[in-house]
């Protein structure tokens, strides 16, 4: 469709250069070629939309009523799968997969720019992974040990980031629902069921035409060889769980803190600020970094532990946004005082004077000296997000564009070759 109106913007062209050699009509080129691009686009919005209003009936479409019937819409890739696709560089039986490390990465960055092709894996390849898992140290440094000899699925890349971001009680929520017949362990086969309980099972065809499974979840994933071992008889129990998310949990932890501290042991007032505000919405936050430069003296530094337990208050955001609309429901203003408790209530931890303070000198907008808590939680939130927000692409908008870009090129190289005074 865009080739045919680039080469519909293209006869405009020559239609207007031909018109052109009569002065007199100078003019007609160009609103001839703008208004011929108009309404022809319009008509195809009326011929697609409108199906009683096509004007070449003597087209005939071989396609009967029976194939009709028998298609179903392709539905729309979501924002999560389009991230994982965009960060997984492996591929091993017609599908995708991440690397521990392209997991770490999707986390901290917001886009993956590559170069190279992504690779096919072999059976041996496969095998080669589970070897590496089975003998892999559990800790926070567990991710970044295996590095890209291991694999992760798409439902374990879903599950693994939404408790990544979740306290205790999420934990556990999140083990419930894999302990099937609630025997107080998981399984491999319990866990396997995962692909059920965040989706149904995709199908593809083969050459010769006959469905099949796929068998993403069939594959020994490093995740899997982690919680049941490398012959898959192992049982996950609870702690064992939650200690892995806590480990996961803080190696995030750790290379945030490093990417944003440069490497250092301390991270400066601004480095944290630059951190709270790294996936806002850069045309909304030039108000914060006015307060940053103003407020904010230079030198004063922001230790890890400090650091720590501001995510591990992130993690309570929903319990701790429930406390301050109690306390704004009473028409009470958000002062130090007020947030330090609320903070306390959702997480059972107190933030240092350094993080306090400095998250209200950025988030006092009005230099009342209390927090404007509405634009406070909106910053959390993409924060907790992490950059998934993928813009979706609309197809009728990119066509719309392309007939706009011809048609308006048409006629301004008529007005040229006409010698338009204008």
């Amino acid at each position: 469709m865009m080739a045919t109106w680039a080469r519909l913007g293209t006869s405009l062209r020559n239609i207007a250069r031909n018109v052109s050699s009569n002065r007199s009509i100078w003019y007609g080129g160009a609103v001839g070629a703008g208004m011929l691009g108009y309404v022809l686009a319009s008509g195809y919005v009326r011929y697609t939309y409108q199906p009683q209003c096509k004007f070449w009936p003597h087209v005939v479409y071989a396609e009967d009523a029976k194939s009709k019937e028998a298609e179903t819409p392709v539905p729309p890739v979501s924002t999560r799968r389009l991230r994982f696709y965009q960060f997984a560089s492996m591929f091993y039986e017609q599908e995708p997969y991440m690397t521990p490390r392209d997991f770490l990465y999707s986390v901290l960055l917001e886009k993956m720019d590559r170069k190279l092709q992504k690779k096919i894996l072999t059976k041996a390849d496969v095998e080669e992974i589970v070897k590496v898992a089975s003998k892999a140290q559990a800790g926070n440094n567990l991710f970044r040990g295996i590095g890209d000899k291991g694999l992760i699925s798409y439902t374990e890349y879903l599950f693994l980031l939404t408790i990544l971001t979740k306290p205790e009680t999420g934990f556990h929520i999140a083990f419930k629902m894999l302990d099937i017949d609630g025997n107080e362990h998981v399984d491999k086969k319990e866990f396997q069921k995962l692909k059920i309980i965040i989706g149904p099972r995709k199908a593809f065809l083969k050459k010769d035409g006959s469905e099949v499974l796929n068998n993403a979840d069939e594959v020994n994933t490093t995740l899997q060889v982690v919680f049941f071992g490398k012959n898959g008889d192992k049982k996950l129990q609870y702690k064992d769980f939650c200690s892995f998310m806590e480990d996961l949990q803080a190696e995030v932890q750790e290379m945030e803190f490093l990417q944003f501290s440069k490497g250092m042991k301390t991270m400066r007032r601004e480095d944290f600020a630059e951190w709270l505000l790294h996936y806002t919405n850069e045309e909304d936050n030039e108000a914060y970094w006015e307060n940053l430069r103003k407020r904010i003296p230079t030198g004063q530094s922001i230790t890890f532990d400090e650091f720590k337990e501001f995510c591990l208050f992130t993690n309570h955001l929903e319990d701790f946004a429930f406390s301050i609309k109690m306390i704004n429901d009473a028409n009470k203003p958000i002062g130090m005082a007020q947030f330090k408790r609320a903070v306390k209530i959702a997480t059972g931890h107190e933030l240092s004077e350094n993080v306090l303070d400095t998250v209200f000198k950025i988030f006092d907008l009005d230099g009342d000296n209390c927090l404007s808590h509405k634009e406070f939680l909106g910053v959390m939130k993409d924060r907790v997000l992490r950059g998934l927000r993928v813009q979706p692409q609309n197809d009728f908008s990119g066509y719309w564009k392309c007939v706009k870009r011809e048609t308006l090129q048409g006629a301004q190289e008529a007005l040229r070759e006409a010698s338009s005074p204008v």
